[in-house]
């Protein structure tokens, strides 16, 4: 592949192609070399040290623009800057060799190094090739890069060359043995002798099924003197069942095939249980020989095709979904399909334009979020589709029992740590009581870690936090009131006022008796012992509410309430509807912290029974549509905060006859597997092709088999 250090010089090389006038008028077109020199040594010079004081965006001083390559020909104040070819009688470096005092730049203190001038002089001598802009007006860089990679060859239909004649034609089996004979003879070489017969099984053996042949095999070929032997060999390799295991492993590596998620967060499984399907699927189609541009359409889109009874197929989509997950982040996985499907059938790169319109290829940023509207509009089902193959009935018995053993284990562990969790929550309200009240006011973080140094639950402190929030509204609330009491008092005053609160509380005859005896018996020193006696008298409630409980359940009773009204008044702050201590069912998870590795060994033990037990139904790691496609939005600079215009979805403009028509139907993965697998499509047999011809020679006819690119 060409490297060049940026697209500008690839634009300087477009204009040559397209004949555009340099800046010289009727000189001859820039040198790519001096493109380059420019590029790479004296644009970013300019932009350093000169560009602050002379260009259009920054200051003008002396009327001297640097910014294009007429404003460096015009000059400024005193002149034109430079005389290409002339770095003596040119005044910028005149200026930037600080031989005249009356000339010097830039200012002292930011004078160019020895080798900064040195490029300069060089750039001047080579007559001062510059790419900037052409009659004032930017030249956009795709546009060039498109006009430019019309010519490119991988670009251009597929054709049937002419053979060519060669001298040697008893050496020449097949029309592919003419074009390299042909290149042999124009430098006066010889084809290497045939492989003698023990050498050519072993070759073609290793080649096919990637296995030795056997003695015997050997032995039969060596002896075997019919004139169609090794035909009939190759033909005996391919029906081999090791054909399609051996060439299955290619594509893999092109689908980056695994069976595990790579790196995620939270309790994700990294297993795929049932990516095998996947590969089984390919392993078939090289062996079944299935036509390309249908395992094109199969892996792109098989839940859209008339499948009839065989769901098989169906398998294929582990193509797009077995990928890695980037801590699902949706915007990488999905960047990760466009990237296999592109590069993987066409060998483009498409996901360079997620960012910006590409720099080499015909490919910008609204082709790359058509596709991303394809991907976009598909979801993974909860329920993963059957194959239609059912296992041996007994050993499906069998997995049901251990599946069904393996997620009970996991439910009932989760539960009783969940009551676990929660009768801690229950135990330590006081804590939480004082946690809360000492959080107050400080930054998130600092709180969190103030509530963690506590050994609370970060998350219950919370829903504490907010129904505090909510029953400060009540400076009267019976249970409560008097810990918002005691809670106002200054820290440093606390010994002092905390008698004339408990005088107050004694006298409230709304109070509930209970908090009322248990705080005025004795006058507090400080608000962490109120937060203890309060702690104190709700566990005490929990134990009886849990006795009470358990006789009444003796006579079949199924209490709802404690009998008495001000000890159920404190039941109720651990128990009520909406109280810190009672976790809905849907948040419960955010108490088993503690215990999320266990967690995802249970869960990961169900996913495994699900991979390996030989009773378990085959599944594919399938795709949907969405039920409403939508098209995408361009994400300006790849970032998702910042949408752009809406694209259609569609196929990639470069690669469509005319201005590509929106898909209609669904997502439209059928109608970009189809466009993918067109025989107008220049791209797609010659990637293939290439990929063949890497694995049975070690080198492709491309050596960058998945970017075809210029």
């Amino acid at each position: 592949m060409l490297s060049l250090c940026s697209w500008k010089v690839r634009l300087a090389l477009a204009l040559v192609a397209v004949g555009l006038p340099n800046w010289l008028g009727a000189a001859p077109a820039l040198d790519p070399k001096g493109v380059e020199f420019f590029e790479s040594r004296i644009r970013p010079l300019l932009a350093e040290a000169c560009y602050e004081c002379h260009s259009a965006k920054g200051k003008v001083k002396g009327g001297l623009l640097l910014d294009s390559r007429e404003a460096v020909l015009k000059g400024g104040d005193t002149g034109p800057a430079l005389v290409p070819g002339n770095p003596d009688q040119s005044l910028i470096i005149r200026a930037v060799r600080y031989h005249d005092e009356n000339l010097q730049m830039p200012p002292k203190g930011k004078k160019l190094s020895p080798a900064q001038v040195a490029d300069l002089e060089t750039w001047v001598k080579m007559g001062a090739p510059d790419p900037r802009e052409s009659g004032g007006k930017p030249l956009d860089p795709f546009d060039v890069i498109r006009e430019q990679t019309k010519s490119h060859w991988a670009f251009q239909p597929v054709q049937v060359p002419p053979v060519p004649k060669v001298k040697n034609s008893r050496w020449v089996q097949t029309p592919v043995d003419n074009f390299v004979l042909a290149k042999l003879e124009a430098r006066k070489l010889q084809p290497s002798p045939p492989a003698d017969r023990r050498t050519l099984i072993r070759r073609v053996s290793f080649d096919l099924t990637g296995l030795p042949p056997t003695p015997a095999e050997v032995d039969a070929f060596v002896a075997d003197k019919s004139e169609n032997a090794f035909e009939q060999l190759v033909d005996r390799l391919l029906a081999s069942p090791h054909y399609g295991e051996r060439w299955a492993r290619h594509w893999l590596d092109v689908a980056r095939y695994a069976d595990t998620k790579g790196y995620l967060a939270g309790d994700a499984q990294r297993r795929y249980p049932f990516s095998y399907t996947y590969r089984d699927y390919v392993i078939r189609a090289f062996n079944e020989d299935l036509p390309f541009d249908r395992f094109i359409k199969e892996q792109l889109a098989a839940d859209l095709m008339p499948l009839g009874d065989d769901k098989r197929p169906l398998a294929a989509l582990g193509y797009l979904t077995l990928g890695r997950r980037f801590l699902n982040n949706i915007h990488d996985i999905i960047d990760d399909r466009i990237d296999v499907v592109s590069r993987g059938f066409m060998g483009l790169t498409v996901a360079c334009a997620r960012c910006h319109d590409h720099k080499y290829d015909p490919v910008s940023t609204k082709d790359y979020y058509s596709l991303y509207g394809v991907f976009v509009s598909t979801t993974e089902p909860e329920d993963l589709p059957l194959l239609g193959t059912l296992p041996d009935k007994k050993q499906h018995e069998e997995y049901l029992a251990e599946k069904k053993r393996r997620e009970d284990e996991l439910e009932n562990f989760r539960a009783k740590e969940v009551q676990k969790a929660l009768a801690e929550a229950r135990k330590r309200a006081g804590d939480y009581l004082l946690a809360v009240h000492d959080a107050a006011g400080k930054e998130r973080t600092d709180a969190a870690k103030l509530v963690q140094s506590r050994k609370l639950d970060p998350d219950v402190a919370l829903r504490w936090k907010k129904s505090m929030d909510e029953w400060a509204k009540n400076p009267a609330h019976p249970v409560l009131g008097p810990w918002f009491a005691f809670a106002a008092l200054p820290e440093a005053e606390f010994a002092a006022k905390a008698k004339e609160v408990v005088e107050k509380l004694s006298a409230q005859p709304v109070v509930n008796s209970l908090v009322k005896k248990a705080l005025t018996e004795a006058v507090p020193a400080s608000l962490k012992e109120v937060s203890e006696r309060y702690g104190k008298l709700l566990q005490e409630t929990d134990k009886q509410w849990a006795e009470f409980v358990e006789a009444e359940g003796k006579k079949g009773a199924k209490p709802s309430a404690l009998p008495d009204a001000d000890r159920e008044a404190l039941r109720w702050v651990l128990y009520g509807e909406g109280v810190p201590s009672n976790v809905p069912p849907n948040e419960q998870d955010l108490l088993l912290e503690g215990v999320r590795p266990r967690l995802r060994q249970l869960k990961a033990s169900i996913d495994e029974v699900d991979a390996v037990h030989p009773g378990a139904p085959p599944r594919a790691m399938a795709l949907r549509d969405i039920d409403r496609p939508r098209n995408a939005r361009v994400l300006v600079r790849g970032n998702p905060g910042n949408p752009g215009p809406e694209v259609p979805r569609q196929f990639l403009e470069a690669l469509s006859k005319s201005k590509p028509e929106p898909f209609k139907q669904g997502s439209g993965r059928l109608e970009l597997a189809s466009a993918i697998a067109s025989k107008d499509n220049p791209l797609t047999a010659r990637v293939l092709v290439n990929r063949v011809w890497l694995e049975h020679l070690g080198a492709g006819l491309v050596r960058t088999p998945s970017d075809f690119g210029v």
